[in-house]
Formats: C-alpha cells, structure tokens, sequence
C-alpha cells in the first residue's frame, strides 16, 4: 500500500475542491466531508441523508468500534443542505449507478479512491488518495490549533509523534530544518 500525504498547500486544496464540484456534486460532497471530518472513507461511504441533517455527524468506526461525533460547521451545512434538499433520508449519500438486485448501494472505496485519484491526476497532485482527505483535516486543524491532544484523540493515536508523522508534520518539520542547512 502506498503511502499518501495531505493536501498541504490551500490554493491546491481549493483546486481540488473546484475540480470535483464542476466534474460530479457527489464527488465533491463525500471529499468536502472528508476534509471536515477527518472519518475514513469506510465511515464516510455508508452516510445516508439523515445521518447528515443534524448539527454533528456521528458515526461508529468500522476500524475501532468507537463512537465519533463531528459538528458540520457553515460552509459543510451549507453543501450538504443544498444536496439532500430533494433526497429521502434513508437514500445514501454517495450512491452507486449499480444495483444489486434492485437496491441502492454507496459506491465502494475502490471506487471513491478511483475518483480521488483522478482528479489528483488532473491536478498534478501526487501522493494522494482517499487518506489525504483525512490527514487534510488533521493537518490543517494542527495548524489552527496546534493542539495535539484533540488530534491524538480524534485519530486514536496513543503517542504525539505518530500523530504529527500522520498528518505529515514531522515531514514538513524536517524538511524546513534541512533547507538552508549546507555541508
């Protein structure tokens, strides 16, 4: 499995997020949902409309069985209500055109990375996948915040290093130090 990254730089970000708006609104819902929520693509593919018509998201992890809430902040409520405005609430956010039997699927994560890989591709991104939605989210509330602890928390991570390498910090720390550094 390859290793991806974030999408450090904001005007990338913004390219990526216009990218998928004008190629398929759905695309963009489930990245705009992966970059304010920091869920896994395997919590983010099974959302239904109601999931998403509070003030938080809550989902349990498929990975850990643990419970996680997430406040849907403006600019994702305003998305999500101009989406779901015609959508019953037990239909899936992200569904699939395929059918099984008659019944509606979310598209698969294969699929979603399929999508998200493309449209990096368009953009001259590398090192991106689904992940990269998730570390977007940590990294760019690190650099909000800096606080590691609700990061830790968030991501299930017991010590502060493997957060900060997670969210490509240590990386970026790295690379500054060694910039001007000549031998």
């Amino acid at each position: 499995m390859k290793f991806v990254q974030p999408i450090r730089d904001p005007q990338k970000l913004d390219a990526m997020k216009k990218y998928l708006y004008f190629k398929n609104i759905r695309d963009f819902i489930m990245f705009f949902v992966g970059i304010n929520t920091g869920f896994r693509i395997s919590d983010i593919l099974p959302l239904t409309v109601r999931d998403v018509k509070g003030t938080h998201i809550t989902i349990t992890e498929k990975k850990t069985k643990k419970v996680k809430s997430v406040l849907i902040r403006k600019s994702l409520r305003k998305a999500l209500d101009a989406y779901i405005k015609d959508k019953a609430d037990f239909e899936y956010l992200f569904p699939s055109r395929k059918r099984k039997r008659g019944k509606a699927y979310p598209i698969t994560p294969n699929m979603a990375y399929k999508i998200i890989r493309g449209a990096a591709k368009e953009l001259n991104l590398e090192e991106i996948g689904t992940h990269s939605m998730r570390k977007t989210f940590g990294y760019r509330l690190y650099l909000e915040t800096k606080d590691i602890a609700l990061l830790m928390d968030h991501f299930n991570h017991s010590e502060e290093k493997v957060t900060l390498r997670y969210v490509g910090l240590l990386q970026d720390t790295l690379d500054d130090a060694l910039e001007d550094f000549e031998l």
